[in-house]
């Protein structure tokens, strides 16, 4: 029997995006299967999809299906290395097959573009669905400990709150088991108020409420050097929504609170220079919002490919 093991094939390096002085990677962990968009999105029909060419090739394929993904974005700002949501996560125990027991090498990609476990300073949550806070933690044994131990988590106190207190279906009640409780239980879960206005949390990252898929859902706007971005969260799912933005997800909480909150940021973002960055948007994952007759649509920005930040390292000791 050959001992050998065939060769380990390194993730590409991680598209990034200049914000003025600051630079947002996205982190990539798996692509969603060609089901995702029917299930989540049922208003985007073919004949919606056909309607807004622009939308292919990057955002839906010749069978009109859209291209959903996962990934999360990593970005250094005021000393602070801050990763906007977690993912999936590996090796739990999902209800929806394609989340089920994972193994990316979601991690390998993190630290590549310059950002370790032990390096991260802030994790934001932008809402406590399973898709965004899998990574929160890891297995140690037959325990699931924080991934990012040195790192206060922020999510929404109405977020933190209405989950607190709201009746729970097992497959929830399993993700909070496994990706948010050992967080709080280690004492590094934060729950931060969020005013209208908005919260900043480091020089030039503001959390902005975007309630409707979940009450206390925040976005993350980024600011540096006249130059501004918005990292959607799940306020807008995928760029269909631009065409049609009165599509909803099927697991919104409240869909037309949603839907107001979704056609009122996309009205603020129309014909400005703001980057948008979906937090489920497949490649190339950024653009402009544009104005299309009566709605919207997406001018792509691919992300480049820079070299990785220089992880922080500690000091050695003296001789």
């Amino acid at each position: 029997m050959s001992s050998t093991h065939p060769a380990r094939t390194e993730p590409a390096p991680a598209p990034a995006w200049a914000v003025g002085d600051l630079l947002v990677h996205r982190i990539d962990e798996v692509e969603l299967p060609p089901q995702t968009g029917p299930w989540l999105l049922p208003g985007a029909t073919p004949e919606v999809v056909s309607a807004a060419p622009w939308l292919q090739p990057d955002f839906a394929d010749t069978d009109r299906v859209l291209r959903l993904a996962s990934h999360t974005f990593a970005v250094a700002a005021g000393g602070l290395r801050i990763l906007v949501d977690t993912g999936i996560g590996n090796g739990k125990d999902r209800a929806n097959p394609a989340w089920h027991r994972l193994a990316t090498d979601y991690l390998d990609r993190l630290e590549r573009a310059g950002f370790p476990p032990e390096s991260v300073d802030l994790v934001v949550l932008t809402h406590l669905h399973t898709d965004h806070v899998g990574w929160n933690t890891r297995t140690d044994g037959d325990a699931w400990v924080p991934t990012f131990r040195n790192a206060r988590y922020l999510t929404s106190r109405t977020e933190w709150e209405y989950w607190a207190s709201a009746e729970l279906e097992e497959p929830r009640r399993q993700m909070f088991r496994d990706s948010v409780h050992p967080v709080a239980e280690h004492g590094l879960l934060d729950p931060v108020d969020v005013p209208a206005g908005g919260r900043e949390i480091a020089p030039g990252v503001v959390l902005v409420p975007m309630p409707g898929h979940t009450p206390g859902q925040v976005a993350v706007r980024l600011a540096s050097g006249g130059a501004t971005a918005l990292i959607t969260g799940d306020c807008i799912h995928h760029p269909v929504q631009l065409a049609a933005p009165d599509i909803h997800s099927h697991v919104d909480i409240d869909p037309a609170l949603a839907g107001a909150t979704r056609r009122k940021l996309l009205a603020d973002l129309a014909d400005t220079d703001t980057l948008l960055l979906g937090s489920h948007f497949p490649p190339p994952t950024a653009g402009l919002v544009r104005s299309d007759g009566a709605a919207y649509r997406l001018r792509p920005v691919p992300g480049a490919a820079p070299r990785p930040a220089v992880p922080r390292t500690e000091p050695e000791p003296a001789p």
